[in-house]
């Protein structure tokens, strides 16, 4: 899968992370291509919280270890 990314919390203000089949993610600065999409989200996470609201998998909401704040809308890609 390929995450295209645009906000606040990132390293990079647009950046692209693919997630190989072997479970390892390779962070990329900008937009790489060609992009196929499947679905578009918004991103939201307030310390451990994550709020995510997907067009394809609706509302999720996870927790994660590190403590931290993004704001980012993505597309999902493959």
């Amino acid at each position: 899968m390929k995450y295209i990314e645009c906000g606040v919390g990132n390293r990079w203000l647009l950046r692209t992370e693919v997630e190989r089949l072997d479970g390892t993610e390779i962070e990329y600065r900008g937009c790489r291509g060609p992009i196929v999409f499947q679905s578009i989200y918004i991103r939201l996470w307030f310390g451990r919280s994550v709020y995510i609201l997907d067009l394809r998998e609706g509302f999720k909401k996870q927790s994660k270890n590190q403590p931290r704040f993004k704001c980012v809308v993505g597309i999902v890609s493959q």
